[in-house]
């Protein structure tokens, strides 16, 4: 049975893989968690493993030891979840009073309104602008040269 407890990944053995891999940010941890203490009293006797193992089983998710092992980038952990949901209510606010404006508006002066856009996220990647779009007339020109390109053929007027 003990033998069989020394082989587990947990225990001491996992805590010192810990310190070995995340030991800044658990240092950095202890410094704003439990002010006065410090991971130099674990290797002075003064504190046990039991305590230091307890400590960070308990440690807030956005602890520097937390990121740490999550592996998240400082962008992705900007992003909590309330900073999250703000946002949507930012976008949904943004959305709405478009849609107010354009629906009960002039449509002479509402007509080229454009939806507002969202605020941008990590981790979602913007739509990329459609680069076939054909524009007849305008100041764009008549379209033959870029009808040329789809097709692979020269334009007429070329």
């Amino acid at each position: 049975m003990a033998e069989a407890q020394r082989c587990r990944a947990g225990g001491i053995s996992g805590l010192l893989r810990l310190l070995t891999e995340y030991g800044e940010a658990i240092e950095w941890d202890m410094a704003r968690y439990w002010p006065g203490r410090s991971l130099l009293e674990l290797y002075r006797g003064e504190m046990s493993w039991r305590e230091l193992r307890v400590f960070l089983r308990f440690l807030p998710t956005d602890s520097a030891t937390a990121r740490a092992v999550r592996g998240a980038t400082s962008e992705e952990e900007a992003w909590t979840l309330d900073r999250q949901l703000l946002a949507s209510v930012v976008d949904a606010v943004r959305e709405n009073t478009f849609a107010t404006v354009k629906l009960g508006g002039d449509p002479k002066r509402t007509g080229r309104l454009k939806p507002p856009k969202p605020i941008p996220r990590p981790g979602v990647v913007d739509e990329p602008k459609n680069t076939n779009t054909i524009r007849f007339g305008g100041r764009h020109g008549s379209g033959a040269k870029q009808l040329a390109a789809v097709f692979g053929r020269p334009a007429a007027n070329q």
